[in-house]
């Protein structure tokens, strides 16, 4: 893990309460710079809530700090990638009209120079995407639309990134290629990633630390300790494990890793 461990977004006492339902209970989390934290847990746990809290979308009890070299800083720029993108999928806007409302004041009915174009496939470069920037959204696959919904969340620079649900409607090789662009954007930028998700098996050679969450934390470790935690047994039913199997998935995950 490549963490220098003297930043981190800090967690202590997170408790969220919505229309009467304590929905988070007492979270303790610390996310280093450089680490990418997987959180996993059965629907209704909590997951969501827990970005909504970092985003600062709703009201909770506790705290909330982001430090650097020991030092209490100001809020951190966060990037997002939501579950789903809300949108009309017969709109005409394209990837790049897209790309150009992140980085760029001038309205895209104005009109987008060749530099800004330019600009927008370099960044959507980085992302496996520069082939899309003429694509409309409506048309891009699930894997496609999360690449692009990464490299828009990226725009700004983030200090912590968070990922919701970027499983949902990718197929497996979407995915892969994904993860390995979080790791790559993480070693590169030295960023904090929090990402949640129940794509298990997918994000357990990507992460270096997975917490599970009901509620409250109930287990956090290393990916191949927690997957083989009874609680995360009882959170997800025993039929979605087969648990001798875990140790060799890992074990061939991370050797595909090491030689890509």
């Amino acid at each position: 893990m490549n963490s220098c461990q003297h930043c981190c977004t800090k967690i202590d006492g997170l408790t969220v309460n919505l229309g009467g339902n304590i929905v988070l209970d007492n979270v303790d989390l610390h996310v280093n710079c450089g680490e990418v934290v997987g959180v996993v847990g059965s629907n209704g746990a909590g997951k969501t809530t827990l970005l909504r809290a970092l985003l600062g979308e709703i009201p909770y009890r506790g705290k909330i700090s982001f430090q650097v070299s020991g030092a209490v800083s100001k809020r951190p720029r966060i990037g997002y990638v939501p579950q789903k993108l809300q949108f009309d999928i017969g709109s005409p806007i394209s990837v790049r009209d897209l790309v150009v409302s992140a980085i760029s004041c001038r309205p895209v009915w104005a009109g987008v120079s060749r530099a800004l174009s330019e600009k927008v496939k370099d960044i959507l470069s980085v992302f496996s995407a520069e082939a899309l920037s003429e694509r409309r959204i409506g048309e891009l696959s699930g894997g496609e639309l999360q690449r692009v919904l990464l490299a828009v969340a990226m725009t700004s620079r983030p200090e912590l990134l968070l990922l919701d649900e970027p499983a949902s409607g990718v197929d497996v090789k979407g995915l892969s290629l994904f993860y390995r662009i979080v790791r790559d954007l993480r070693q590169r930028h030295d960023i904090s990633v929090v990402l949640v998700t129940h794509d298990l098996a997918g994000i357990a050679t990507y992460v270096d630390r997975m917490i599970l969450l009901n509620r409250s934390v109930v287990a956090q470790g290393k990916p191949e300790e927690v997957l083989l935690n009874e609680k995360l047994v009882m959170a997800f039913g025993p039929s979605l494990w087969n648990i001798s199997c875990l140790p060799l998935l890992l074990s061939e995950g991370k050797d595909k890793i090491d030689n890509h």
